[in-house]
């Protein structure tokens, strides 16, 4: 095998890793091996297990240490002390994302083991990277883009490792846990963030600020002829020129790209009845939690890969291989196109402020379908002496189809004006961390007066009963209210001049269903802090009504057609307390300011 680095020659004759390295100028060693010496872990047990934290580092290390294409580094240490490993794969040795952008590289950004039991994506990144790097496969691939691989998110609950992590998987033998070492699912954790692993990843993100990017992952449910499933958001919440992309590549070819490559692919779907597919199945809008919801906010194309958790571990590994194969062909093949879109989504977002357009927050499965034939295998379904519940069972040997409905269609659900600024208060400290670690600019504010604003009242309160992804989750009902008030200074003033004014509205909005306020942020405007007593109360409604007939009637109005209301000797006193100069009116105020005029800030 001969090979050409910086102009030298260089003979490999040895089959194995350590037996011959010469360093060219670059300072990367130039390491011979047959296909075999660079089998990952994956392979070389024919696909029966997938390689634990310090295997996977090691193999990275390994290519890096082989290729001048390929750069290791980490981002981050998860909370027991694991560095978050991160490969970048570049012909031209473009590690730096100035660099590669100065370059008009495109960045395709793909993260694996968020959910680290489902552990496919590790190994076809690894195995992609080796073809490219080592054995010069595919390497066109990588004449436009700069390739950025996490191999490992979830390091902590990659290492619980165990045969009895995921109890519905056809493999590998072991695998990492769900969620994280403080039982947290990173892939609920995108906006509020909670986690070390997602404040390490947002760091990346805004680094990187990548073109695509793709969430490899397995499925739970049902047993199907298709050995994977793919989502992406295309709808009203996303830049224009985004879904125009998606639409004109992803949407049109990946399907059939996979066909080529032996894949069944299907849009990522659940059944409506989980025990008869007859009944249908359903594809959703994702919210911002998510990683490829949260990837569109961010104005990027963002593809969610499911591979079919009963098919073997080779087929999986396989499908999310070819996958980000394909997808790195459809960004080669114009990768002006993408940069125009991205660039067009930013710049569009930056104007969203002075637009006085309406813009969807979040989105619905509507129940509206269309008949469609499932690629389905044979079932049965018995009444359970057990569970007392159907019971579905699957002959993956024997494929049918299914004819039954698809209902993939959403409609928006809510919309909002956008300002064209928020101002926060200065002690609410972590949600102005928060907007930082997102990459929303803003500015620190003298003194000042706001007149003209807006502000939301949220009454109705409901908190969750139980906890959330460690948080109780709180509902309202929300109103707008015009207010004039002083601003105190340190304030912070986010303006929707920017290219993160999607993400912005998205954590400050109530009516997003990823705000910071229902992920309970702001719980504490909620609690009614000063109380009366009811020797008071009792004396003070007596007087309100004696001097306000019309205060009697509205009272006695209520009573009579409030049963709950008249049954409770509190709300009763607590009706006249509210009418009382004494009540504080900041209890469900929300603290952040809309600025909705030119003019609405005297300094």
């Amino acid at each position: 095998m001969f090979r050409n680095v910086q102009g030298i020659r260089f003979v490999l004759v040895s089959v194995l890793f350590s037996s011959l390295a010469v360093r060219g100028e670059t300072g990367k060693p130039s390491v011979s091996g047959s296909v075999r010496a660079w089998e990952t872990h994956a392979e070389a047990t024919s696909f029966q297990k997938t390689a634990r934290y310090n295997e996977t580092v090691a193999y990275c290390k390994r290519l890096a240490a082989a290729s001048p294409w390929i750069h290791y580094e980490t981002f981050g240490v998860s909370p027991r002390g694991r560095e978050m490993p991160l490969l970048i794969a570049s012909k031209d040795g473009l590690f730096d994302p100035d660099r590669a952008r100065k370059a008009g590289k495109r960045i395709m950004l793909v993260q694996n083991c968020i959910h680290a039991g489902e552990c496919c994506g590790k190994d076809g990144s690894l195995m992609l990277l080796r073809d490219m790097a080592i054995h010069k496969k595919h390497v066109g691939l990588l004449d436009h883009t700069v390739l950025v691989v996490i191999p490992i998110f979830n390091l902590d609950g990659h290492e619980r490792f165990s045969a009895y992590s995921r109890i519905n998987q056809n493999g590998p033998d072991e695998m990492g846990w769900r969620v994280t070492s403080r039982n947290l699912n990173l892939n609920r954790d995108y906006t509020k963030a909670d986690t070390v692993e997602m404040q390490a990843w947002l760091r990346l993100w805004d680094k990187w600020r990548p073109d695509l990017h793709i969430d490899n992952h397995t499925t739970d449910g049902g047993d199907w002829q298709y050995d994977l499933s793919l989502e992406w958001g295309a709808d009203e919440r996303m830049a224009p020129s985004i879904v125009k992309w998606i639409q004109g590549n992803i949407d049109k070819d990946m399907f059939a790209m996979l066909r080529e490559d032996g894949h069944l692919a299907m849009t990522y779907f659940s059944m409506k009845n989980g025990t008869d597919p007859t009944k249908g199945i359903r594809s959703g809008a994702f919210s911002a939690r998510y990683a490829h919801g949260y990837g569109a906010i961010r104005n990027r194309p963002s593809i969610l890969v499911e591979t079919h958790v009963l098919k073997p571990y080779r087929t999986r590994v396989m499908a999310t291989y070819n996958v980000m194969k394909r997808t790195l062909e459809m960004i080669g093949r114009d990768p002006g196109a993408l940069g125009d879109a991205v660039r067009k989504a930013d710049v569009e977002t930056s104007g969203l402020g002075a637009s006085g357009k309406p813009l969807a927050l979040s989105a619905k499965s509507t129940d509206e379908g269309e008949p469609f034939t499932i690629k389905g295998v044979e079932y049965s379904v018995v009444k359970s002496d057990v569970s007392t519940m159907d019971w579905i069972t699957y002959d993956p040997t024997k494929p049918i189809d299914i004819e039954s409905q698809w209902f993939h269609k959403t409609e928006m659900e809510k919309f909002v004006v956008p300002p064209r600024a928020y101002i926060i208060p200065p002690e609410w400290t972590e949600v102005i961390e928060k907007l930082s670690l997102h990459g929303v600019a803003f500015e620190r504010m003298k003194a000042a007066t706001a007149t003209d604003v807006e502000q939301y009242r949220l009454t109705k309160p409901a908190f969750a009963k139980k906890p959330f992804e460690g948080r109780f989750r709180v509902s309202y009902e929300v109103a707008t209210e015009k207010v004039d008030r002083p601003i105190p200074a340190g304030s912070v003033m986010v303006r929707m001049n920017q290219r993160d004014g999607r993400i912005a509205m998205h954590l400050l909005e109530p009516d997003a269903p990823d705000s910071l306020v229902s992920w309970g942020f702001f719980s504490a405007i909620f609690e009614n802090k000063e109380w009366a007593d009811a020797r008071v109360l009792e004396r003070m409604a007596r007087e309100m009504m004696e001097k306000d007939p019309s205060l009697r009637e509205e009272f006695e109005k209520r009573v009579a057609e409030d049963e709950e209301f008249a049954k409770n000797g509190w709300a009763r006193l607590i009706f006249f307390y509210k009418r009382t100069p004494y009540w504080d009116d900041t209890i469900g105020a929300y603290p952040i300011l809309r600025v909705t005029g030119e003019t609405s800030i005297q300094h």
